[in-house]
């Protein structure tokens, strides 16, 4: 199951930087990650300094 960004997020692109497949974006004043291309590695959650992403 892929992870979710939630409200939470700051906009400070550290889980972008970080994700190994690229599929994290800057969506409408958060940013969001794509399902489709989410491997579930976690990376993002633990780079998070908000704690804004978890599984979903």
């Amino acid at each position: 199951m892929a992870y979710v960004i939630s409200d939470s997020c700051v906009m400070c692109g550290a889980c972008a930087g970080d994700c190994p497949v690229g599929a994290i974006s800057e969506g409408d004043g958060q940013y969001v990650i794509d399902a489709d291309s989410c491997i579930d590695c976690g990376t993002c959650a633990g780079t998070c300094p908000t704690g804004a992403i978890s599984e979903a």
